[in-house]
């Protein structure tokens, strides 16, 4: 045995020994990086399969309906799958190159900390974008601001996370349009899959209705709509009635509320419009001509391109006339 060493080490001590020394650091990284890779990739997928097990699904998307826990597990171990694999390739790149460097130089250890702190200087500005990308990307995915298949608002972009980075965010907006953000720019996160959403819909009543008679059938078609198997699992409490929001001279606008699992906001919207639809036009009932529908309040910024439907009101502010505009 201490023959064979001997001779190794005299071999890397030969005319070949730095070619020899260079292609054995590429191997050993390139082995070092896919183990890594393999071991993070079979937690991450032993992970979700013990919770697709546990709740006795075959899809992901099936966990919706399943304890919001369950999917945020799974959510959570795929961001941290993603972060880890890039974390695991930039290091063992980084120290690869030291270690080829020293193999092909053994002197030039010293030489390559002057030239990095030189580099480190010039380039300090762009570096610390850099690293504020990486330490917010961290931050991000340890506090659980967001995870992969998560409807989040980031400011930039808007739509569900497909990638969580160590450096970059992506986000697949309504229309397809893949968003790369990156992280140090990410001030905000909205997060609308976490825990329960909630359905708000503002009915314009005519003035000369009768109010408690609207009342009482609009919170008996939201309740008859939770009793609804379909439904039900998807409805986390009963509709409630909040009452009146406003009087103007041409109606009356009351908000009817249901709180749901985040993922089934939309759905159970829709339904909820066609729901009260049927139950307005069976009582006879017409909405003003200025009424139209919105399923939620408005963003943020203020936008909101919640569909129009009859009978709830959008409040709008005013816009000024554009400077110059057309007449």
């Amino acid at each position: 045995m201490a023959e064979f060493w001997a001779v190794v080490i005299a071999f890397y001590a030969g005319p070949f020994g730095v070619p020899a020394r260079v292609l054995t650091i590429i191997v050993v990284a390139s082995l070092v990086r896919l183990v890594l890779q393999l071991v993070i990739r079979r937690v991450v997928n032993r992970v979700i399969s013990g919770v697709k097990k546990k709740q006795n699904v075959e899809d992901t998307a099936a966990l919706q309906a399943s304890p919001v826990a369950a999917m945020r597990i799974v959510q959570r171990t795929r961001a941290f799958g993603g972060v880890l694999s890039s974390t695991v390739t930039t290091v063992v790149i980084l120290v690869s190159l030291v270690l080829i460097v020293s193999a092909i130089d053994p002197n030039a250890t010293g030489a390559f900390s002057l030239i990095t702190a030189a580099l480190g200087a010039g380039l300090g500005f762009g570096a610390q974008n850099v690293v504020r990308d990486v330490l917010n990307g961290l931050f991000i995915v340890t506090e659980d601001q967001l995870g992969v298949g998560d409807v989040v608002d980031l400011g930039q972009a808007t739509g569900v996370v497909e990638a969580v980075g160590i450096r970059v965010t992506t986000v697949r907006d309504v229309n397809g349009t893949l968003w790369y953000v990156r992280n140090g720019e990410i001030l905000r996160v909205g997060n609308m899959s976490q825990g329960w959403a909630r359905v708000i819909l503002d009915l314009a009543i005519p003035y000369d209705a009768d109010i408690d008679a609207v009342k009482e059938r609009m919170l008996q078609t939201g309740v008859e709509m939770r009793a609804d198997g379909k439904w039900k699992r998807l409805m986390i409490e009963q509709p409630e009635i909040w009452g009146i929001e406003s009087i103007s001279a041409e109606a009356i606008i009351l908000r009817l509320v249901v709180k749901t699992r985040s993922g089934a906001k939309d759905d159970v919207a829709r339904e909820l419009r066609a729901r009260v639809k049927r139950t307005l036009d069976g009582m006879g009932i017409r909405v003003p001509a200025l009424g139209v529908a919105t399923a939620g309040v408005a963003h943020a910024g203020g936008a909101n391109d919640t569909p129009v439907i009859p009978g709830v009101v959008k409040q709008s502010s005013p816009r000024p006339p554009a400077a110059g505009g057309k007449k």
